[in-house]
Formats: C-alpha cells, sequence, structure tokens
C-alpha cells in the first residue's frame, strides 16, 4: 500500500493570500441554494476588522473609484487606499477584490451585524 502525503503550500501560495479570495466567494456568492462555504480559519475580530473597513470604504464609493483608477498596479492601488482610508493591507486588498455593489454591501453589513452579535454574548 502506497501512503501519499500533502504536498506543502509553496511560497506564492501562502495561507493569507488564499483567505482574500476565499472572504470574497463567501460575500458575492449568488443566491443559489448550494451548500454553505466554510468560512476561512480567521478570527471572528480579524473578520470584523475587514467588514469595518469595506463598509466605511462603501460610504465614499466616489473617493474609492478616483484612487482605484489613478493607481497604475495592484500594490499601489493598496498603499493608495491605506493611504487615504487609512485601512490596514487586509482591508485595502480586500476591498480591491470586491465589487462596489449595493448587493455586496448588504451582504457585507449582514455578517457584520452577525459577527458583532456573536461577539457581544
Amino acid at each position: 500500500m502506497t501512503m501519499t502525503y500533502a504536498q506543502p503550500l509553496t511560497r506564492r501560495y501562502t495561507r493569507a493570500r488564499l483567505a482574500v479570495p476565499a472572504l470574497w466567494r463567501q460575500v458575492v456568492r449568488t443566491g443559489r441554494s448550494e451548500q454553505p462555504v466554510r468560512e476561512p480559519d480567521r478570527s471572528a475580530h480579524t473578520q470584523l476588522e475587514i467588514y469595518d473597513g469595506i463598509l466605511a470604504a462603501f460610504e465614499r464609493r466616489d473617493e474609492v473609484a478616483a484612487v482605484l483608477r489613478s493607481a497604475a498596479d495592484r500594490p499601489a492601488a493598496v498603499r493608495g487606499l491605506r493611504t487615504e482610508f487609512g485601512l490596514s493591507q487586509l482591508q485595502a486588498t480586500t476591498l480591491i477584490d470586491l465589487p462596489l455593489t449595493t448587493e455586496c454591501r448588504e451582504r457585507i453589513a449582514h455578517r457584520a451585524v452577525e459577527l458583532r452579535t456573536a461577539l457581544d454574548r
């Protein structure tokens, strides 16, 4: 019998890099009736920090769009969002990956309320 072991993740695919796309899939998924997506391994406080930053940026959507339009590449856009809005690295990279739609904002706001309720218990 041959045993197969999982290969270690390369530096390119670290856990931190895989967290943002998983969060994006969780928030943006359509209303299809499918099994719930398991959340990435992250504390509720970190998730709430991300959601709070994104919700604050939604209120200044036009300014965020202007920063993204003026950026030459992704790292420049992240730097611009961090300096202009005081976001963390994780908040800025997540904001770049999310569409700035009303439906997305409602889902994030609903999830933030759920997390606050769970943390206040």
